[in-house]
């Protein structure tokens, strides 16, 4: 591994001991209400060596949830599991940002607290399947949120991101990518919208950019995070061609880097052109996760000068000691993929950690 990746990384108000990272992995493990329990705040503890743990993504309401046992950020009783979280993560010297995940459309009423029709920038169905308590179901159509309930969804986000401090989390991660609620309204295929929010590069970027300032004025805009994923072809989404991509995404971003947020979290799928304009724009760190890096590729784009830190996934949910694997060059665990949602500790908090004689 490189020199550069071990180097120590000033992120915000953290201190963070080296490059890496935790990637925010959805796993299903929350109670049946979104209360992430010891289980959780024991898979967390064992990672700590990562320095800076982004969480699965936690919907920030009732409407934001898209699938079974989620966490949640928004009742006393989330408040106090993720305090138990981010106790675990603090005594093992990490810090905590929770992911906050609004799902939008990629969502079904069975899967809900209130079981009703799922929101979106426009009545506009993805056409896919997601798994229920009684098997996979078509996704309904959505329902387009009024102005007056966009402005409530941010209210939302700004009460999860103060609900996510006051459990003693060190910041938060704005989930703007991976097809979910905020990479709807950017994408043309989704948001058919014709007012404020919808039409030109300008309107489907301001919900991303009015979040973003409201987090910012509630809980300090260095206690903020984003992560953003172009011309990801997840939930059905098509952000068009790539010219197309670039003007969206070269916009929100200059919009976002006025604001002077912790990081900005790049879900890489290959336009390097596009991440290297991210990287002369962007005022603080830049975190980049790239599709099928081998565990020699980890500390490329650092090397590059594309990132400031490389967020581990699989390697990391394989390998609670990831950080102690890669720097005496042991071997990885096999990820089991049929344990990543199937709930409990198989495949979650028994992998093996070195032992030293």
């Amino acid at each position: 591994m490189t020199s550069t990746l071990w180097q120590p990384f000033t992120l915000g108000r953290i201190e963070l001991p080296h490059r890496l990272a935790l990637a925010p992995m959805t796993r299903n493990r929350a109670d049946a209400d979104g209360t992430p329990g010891q289980l959780i705040a024991e898979y967390y503890g064992q990672r700590a060596s990562l320095g800076l743990l982004i969480s699965e993504g936690t919907q920030p309401s009732d409407d934001g949830q898209g699938y079974l046992h989620t966490p949640g950020i928004y009742t006393p009783a989330h408040v106090e599991g993720w305090r138990g979280v981010a106790d675990a993560i603090h005594d093992g010297g990490g810090s905590l940002f929770i992911q906050l995940m609004h799902v939008g459309r990629i969502a079904h009423p069975d899967n809900t607290p209130h079981h009703r029709q799922p929101v979106a920038p426009s009545a506009i169905a993805p056409e896919q399947d997601i798994f229920t308590a009684e098997g996979p179901k078509q996704i309904p159509t959505p329902r387009e949120l009024s102005p007056e309930e966009i402005q409530a969804v941010i209210a939302e986000f700004r009460h999860a991101a103060a609900s996510a401090i006051a459990a003693g989390a060190d910041g938060v991660e704005i989930h703007g990518a991976n097809g979910y609620l905020l990479h709807q309204f950017l994408s043309p295929n989704a948001n058919h919208r014709t007012d404020a929010y919808g039409g030109s590069i300008e309107n489907r970027s301001r919900i991303v950019v009015e979040i973003a300032r409201a987090l910012a004025e509630e809980i300090g805009a260095d206690r903020v995070g984003i992560r953003l994923s172009p011309a990801m072809p997840l939930g059905g989404l098509d952000e068009g061609d790539t010219e197309s991509v670039r003007a969206q995404y070269r916009h929100l971003v200059g919009e976002l880097a006025t604001l002077n947020l912790a990081y900005l979290h790049v879900h890489h799928v290959g336009d390097d052109e596009l991440l290297r304009s991210f990287r002369e724009a962007w005022p603080t760190a830049l975190l980049v996760v790239r599709y099928g890096r081998t565990r020699e590729q980890i500390g490329d784009d650092i090397e590059a000068g594309l990132a400031d830190i490389a967020p581990l996934g699989r390697f990391a949910l394989a390998n609670p000691d990831v950080v102690a694997r890669l720097r005496e060059g042991a071997e990885f665990n096999e990820l089991d993929p049929s344990t990543l949602y199937s709930g409990g500790a198989a495949g979650y908090t028994d992998y093996p950690v070195l032992t030293h004689a």
